[in-house]
């Protein structure tokens, strides 16, 4: 993989760090990241299905989403967005329906790297340290990286 996730968990923080360059435009990245049918297609680890209730990436939009295993199984998630700005920044709130009354704060930056590339920069921040420890074991970073690999995926068929 030539653009592989950098994730960081710093140890007695309640937050996580992600970084992920994408061999594509800040445009094409951000549009990917607002189009409902486009998440429903890279969002989530391999093997999964994406449902999308509502996606409404805007400032004052929220979202609902789940996911289905091979086993039958859903994960159910959910969030309001509450700064959206055009190919530059989004503020995001994210809860999975297994650990309700756990909201973490998420802020994506879509930074343009020039000659049609761009990285995409995460912090996500937990209630508490328990909270984040959880996410951190959850098996996010093979979520994510798994995400951000169908992610390039799909638009590179769109080029």
């Amino acid at each position: 993989m030539s653009n592989p996730l950098k994730l960081s968990v710093p140890q007695d923080a309640p937050f996580i760090d992600f970084e992920r360059e994408f061999d594509f435009p800040v445009e094409a990245v951000f549009e990917a990241h607002r189009d409902p049918e486009a998440i429903a297609q890279w969002l989530g680890p391999r093997g999964m299905t994406a449902t999308v209730d509502h996606y409404d990436f805007r400032t004052g939009g929220s979202y609902r989403y789940i996911h289905t295993g091979p086993d039958g199984i859903s994960y159910g998630f959910s969030g309001v967005f509450h700064t959206v700005r055009e190919n530059d920044f989004a503020i995001q709130t994210f809860e999975f329906d297994g650990y309700p009354d756990v909201v973490s704060l998420e802020f994506l930056q879509f930074e343009d790297l020039g000659d049609g590339r761009c990285k995409l920069v995460g912090h996500a921040v937990y209630p508490t340290q328990e909270a984040r420890d959880g996410m951190a074991q959850s098996g996010m970073e093979g979520g994510l990286t798994e995400s951000y690999e169908r992610l390039e995926e799909l638009l590179g068929s769109h080029r």
